[in-house]
């Protein structure tokens, strides 16, 4: 009996130290615990090699725009450190000042800057520096310059009964297709292949009517999310903790059924055995935790819901700047960053 009671205190310090438990009132184990000299009987003292064996970082799903990876074997700490890097601190290039020769548009001039200044321009961050306080000048080396100049007329051509705004008119609506990038000093030479452009061609910003014109220079400087959201080169960037379901008894034939619609599809899947439907967890990682099963009194208390405490799901949606990838990479050698200025602060703190 000492040892069976010695297995269950094993087992329940291992549940709370790696598992966040979902009750159905609560969440239990969210804290960190395994600081070391916290359990008896566990070495949790920082140890590099162990943490090099331990941590991995898996790329689940790469599309264009879009990367899901797992991030194994880390604290929440740096993982929530990743993701506000992506969010705020990864720069890109965005419109800064809007310069307006002519707007008969009805869209007043400040909205028309703001909807500029939104708009993702295709340009790599890191071939152009930060501009510096107080420079009202751009230079080819912290500004890129697009133009937009377009003028609605009518279309002479057009069948005298429509009412189509699209055969009625030329250039009636103003697309960031229409920004070309104008080169400041030697910047065809430093670019010769350049394509700077918005990333997407069919963003609308603004309708005109015969007569009305948008003429207006914009100058795109280097900026991070943390100054202006419109720098931020993500779209989203989350992290979820990995699903664990344990089925706590065998649950068979119409329970198991009822257990198969409480969560996400593809989670729960029915196996035939012996003439019995029989329900397994086929893919925990699929679930989104709507927790229906605890309204359920015949199936709550048969199903433990957790998550793996230190494997994160990451997903990253980038606005198409710069590819996914290379955003995580370039968050790393931001978090790289701030911990050697932290190193290098502490050494140049003479010791009392």
């Amino acid at each position: 009996p000492l040892a069976a009671a010695a297995m269950a205190a094993k087992r329940g310090t291992d549940e709370m130290r790696d598992r966040v438990v979902l009750g159905e009132f609560g969440v239990r184990n969210v804290h960190t615990t395994d600081f070391p000299g916290n359990y008896p009987g566990y070495e949790d003292a920082w140890d590099q090699r162990r943490f090099e064996e331990a941590f991995r970082v898996d790329i689940i799903r790469e599309e264009e725009g879009a990367l899901e990876f797992d991030m194994v074997g880390i604290d929440a700490a740096i993982a929530n450190a990743f993701r506000r890097i992506l969010l705020a601190e990864v720069p890109t290039m965005a419109v800064e000042k809007v310069f307006v020769y002519n707007n008969t548009s009805i869209v007043q001039d400040e909205i028309l800057a703001h909807r500029l200044g939104l708009i993702p321009i295709r340009a790599d961050p890191r071939l152009f520096e930060y501009r510096n306080q107080g420079d009202e000048e751009g230079t080819e080396i912290d500004t890129l310059q697009f133009q937009l100049k377009i003028k609605c007329s009518r279309n002479p051509q057009a069948a005298k009964e429509s009412s189509d705004p699209n055969e009625l008119y030329f250039n009636h609506k103003v697309y960031s297709k229409h920004m070309t990038w104008v080169p400041l000093g030697n910047q065809t030479d430093l670019f010769p292949d350049a394509d700077f452009r918005p990333v997407h061609d069919d963003i609308l910003i603004a309708l005109l009517r015969p007569g009305q014109e948008i003429d207006v220079l914009m100058h795109c400087v280097k900026g991070i999310g943390k100054d202006h959201a419109k720098f931020s080169p993500v779209a989203t960037a989350s992290y979820r903790l990995l699903p664990d379901i344990t089925l706590l008894q065998p649950i068979e034939d119409e329970a198991a059924e009822m257990l198969q619609k409480c969560f996400s599809p593809g989670v729960i899947e029915i196996q035939n055995i012996k003439g019995k439907k029989v329900a397994r967890v086929a893919n925990a990682r699929l679930d989104t935790f709507s927790r229906e099963v605890f309204r359920h009194e015949s199936l709550k208390n048969l199903v433990r819901l957790a998550r793996v405490r230190n494997h994160y799901i990451f997903s990253v949606e980038s606005t198409g700047i710069l590819p996914p990838d290379v955003l995580v990479s370039e968050a790393i050698k931001i978090l790289m960053g701030k911990c050697q200025r932290f190193l290098n602060e502490l050494d140049s703190v003479p010791m009392e």
